[in-house]
């Protein structure tokens, strides 16, 4: 059995103040650079991505797999048209040899569904029809996607399964991939497709009530699992939407899989009006900067475990650039000694630190590239690091981390990360790697919104969702979308 193995994971935030460019797909963060040709099965086997989860299935049934290529980008603003093109470039001329050579059995893509490129809104549909046009309607194609795709319908027609992600955070992404080849092979074995039903959700739901670890999501995703299984669908897919994507499909989605379209509608349907009865229950917890910072100092006196600050508005992970320093000039303008904020993004103030060295006292205009505000202040350069590491937390263990030359700074008792490179921060490994215990730390301020949860959430004695600038807003209501669909514009904010 031959199949062709290939990704492309991107989430765009229409708004966000950075569009993201090809070199952006070279050298990501927090997951793996660029692969493509004889070096991807390699390259991707140890890495926490679904292609990973995927490879494993395909090796222990003896498929050949034929690489394609994958590629990853760190959430930002629209992909320009030159770095889609040459992606998917990337990706369909190899799969278009691979046919010359010899017949496909059929195609795993692992994508992410909530990419936006600038001259095709729904990019992974577009990708999904070059790949059709390449390999015609029949093959077998199933594809694996992170749960804040803005599934489509377009998307739905052209695979032969969808698959999400269950979690957020994003714990079983193998496990997703793993699913994808499963069904890819039992579609071949099959030799028809599924019947398949499609309703997008007429309401966003909003970042931080996405997580699966607590009421609503955590309940509506044990009924997606009880449905699934009772209407014998072979996948019941659920896409909480990535609510900052200015385009008609942007917002939650459902997809089924089934023998027969009866069953497909009925699982669909009956998750639909599971998730539509509890619109008003995805509503979060917030608190302004200063009202956040002053709660955690005055939990931190008394606690015998670190007190987290989520700075959501600015996490890299859903396309803000990671350089707003509103909570950091809190944190030193309330005096929260030992606090620590991971971290901001900003490769010119490092530079600066690099050349003053170790110990040395630094006047730096820290941060605010992207939204004109930064925060000037006196630093001492407590460390310097290359940024290379390796994620060791529940998400991303084995994952290469690197963050360009990075520097940790004391300002005013306050401590900062500063890299040159964007991350969300998610791994305790990042501390670690300049020498910092989190678990030590009175009071830990970090961006991200939800995924942060998973390695540093069991070490928290609570967790704080602050709002301070950035374009990750907690009520994507806010924003001037343009043409998102009428029925989910009108809905009322929660």
């Amino acid at each position: 059995m031959r199949i062709a193995v290939g990704g492309f994971l991107h989430e765009s935030h229409s708004f966000a103040p950075r569009p993201t460019t090809y070199a952006d797909f070279l050298q990501p963060g927090g997951l793996p650079p660029f692969s493509a040709g004889a070096e991807l099965i390699d390259a991707i086997r140890p890495r926490s991505v679904p292609l990973a989860g995927a490879i494993a299935v395909a090796e222990a049934a003896c498929v050949e797999m034929v690489p394609l290529a994958w590629c990853f980008a760190n959430p930002a603003g629209p992909v320009e048209d030159e770095a889609f093109e040459r992606i998917a470039a990337r990706i369909c001329a190899p799969l278009s040899v691979a046919l010359d050579e010899a017949p496909l059995d059929g195609v795993y893509l692992d994508l992410h569904g909530a990419a936006v490129v600038d001259s095709f809104p729904d990019a992974e549909g577009e990708l999904l029809r070059r790949v059709r046009a390449i390999v015609g309607a029949d093959l077998p194609l199933t594809i694996s996607l992170d749960p804040h795709a803005n599934l489509t319908e377009t998307m739905v027609r052209l695979a032969d399964a969808v698959v999400p992600f269950r979690t957020y955070p994003h714990v079983d992404m193998k496990d997703a991939g793993a699913r994808a080849m499963r069904l890819l092979l039992a579609r071949i074995e099959r030799g028809r497709p599924w019947a398949r039903t499609f309703r997008p959700l007429d309401f966003w739901i909003p970042l931080g009530s996405q997580c699966t670890l607590m009421p609503p999501m955590q309940t509506v995703m044990t009924e997606r699992a009880q449905l699934a299984e009772q209407s014998d669908a072979v996948e019941l897919a659920f896409c909480f939407g990535f609510p900052y994507a200015d385009f008609p499909g942007c917002g939650p989605a459902i997809a089924a899989f089934a023998d027969t379209r009866a069953q497909a509608d009925a699982a669909a349907d009956a998750l639909l009006a599971f998730v539509n009865a509890r619109e008003s229950e995805f509503v979060q917890d917030t608190l302004p900067s200063a009202e956040a910072v002053a709660e955690a100092m005055r939990l931190s006196a008394s606690a015998g475990r670190p007190v987290l600050l989520a700075d959501t508005q600015d996490n890299p992970g859903g396309g803000g650039h990671g350089d707003t320093t509103e909570l950091l000039a809190e944190l030193v303008r309330q005096g929260a000694k030992g606090a620590v904020v991971c971290l901001i993004n900003d490769a010119a103030s490092v530079a600066a630190c690099v050349a003053a060295g170790p110990g040395a006292m630094v006047e730096l205009s820290l941060g605010g590239k992207s939204d004109g505000m930064p925060f000037a202040c006196s630093a001492r350069v407590l460390k310097i690091t290359d940024g290379v590491f390796t994620l060791t937390g529940p998400m991303g263990a084995g994952n290469p981390g690197n963050l360009g030359d990075t520097v940790l700074v004391d300002v005013d008792g306050v401590r900062a990360m500063i890299a040159s490179r964007k991350m969300q921060a998610l791994d305790q490994a990042i501390l670690r790697h300049v020498g910092i215990e989190p678990a030590d730390c009175p009071i830990i301020a970090l961006k991200s919104s939800v995924h942060f949860r998973a390695d540093f959430g069991p070490i928290a004695e609570r967790t704080i969702v602050a709002i301070a600038p950035g374009p990750v807003v907690a009520d994507p209501a806010v924003l001037n979308f343009r043409h998102v669909r009428a029925e989910v514009r009108r809905r009322p904010r929660v």
